[in-house]
């Protein structure tokens, strides 16, 4: 899954794609309706590749969080983001055990969750190592072709 020129802009619901780099700022495309603003320095544009998990081990990167929340969701929603702190907090620790829960609150959990569906919901949710698995099984088929088409 590559989040690379993904953004979260505070105050605009929703996640934007970066189009362009201005003097003053960025160009972005909305994801919902792909219409293009500029956003300045003013606004606070938050890059999702940039965003990590505290836990009390080593931070956890966006990326791997919502690959963590896919596998556990196994195609299922999560819950809703206007759930009960108690639900938010109980379903972020089932996904993600040992999460650090002094430095991660209610509406941070909040927020992961409601991009995990934004980029569920435009089928983003896929991994690299997936992929990767492809790739292998797509190279391990071409040398078996290969070695046959030798004989």
């Amino acid at each position: 899954m590559d989040l690379k020129g993904i953004l979260a802009i505070g105050g605009k619901p929703g996640l934007y794609k970066m189009v362009s780099q201005t003097k003053n700022g960025l160009i972005v495309e909305s994801m919902e309706d792909n219409k293009r603003f500029p956003v300045y320095s003013a606004h606070q544009i938050s890059a999702l590749e940039e965003i990590s998990i505290y836990t009390y081990e080593d931070d956890i990167p966006l990326v791997d969080v919502l690959e963590k929340m896919h596998i556990h969701l196994d195609g299922k929603d999560p819950v809703s983001p206007k759930s009960s702190k108690n639900d938010l907090l109980s379903f972020f620790s089932e996904v993600l055990p040992n999460y650090n829960e002094e430095q991660v609150y209610a509406s941070d959990i909040k927020k992961v969750i409601q991009w995990y569906n934004h980029l569920n919901k435009f089928d983003m949710m896929v991994f690299e190592e997936k992929a990767a698995e492809e790739k292998e099984d797509n190279s391990d088929t071409d040398k078996s072709e290969t070695e046959n088409s030798e004989d």
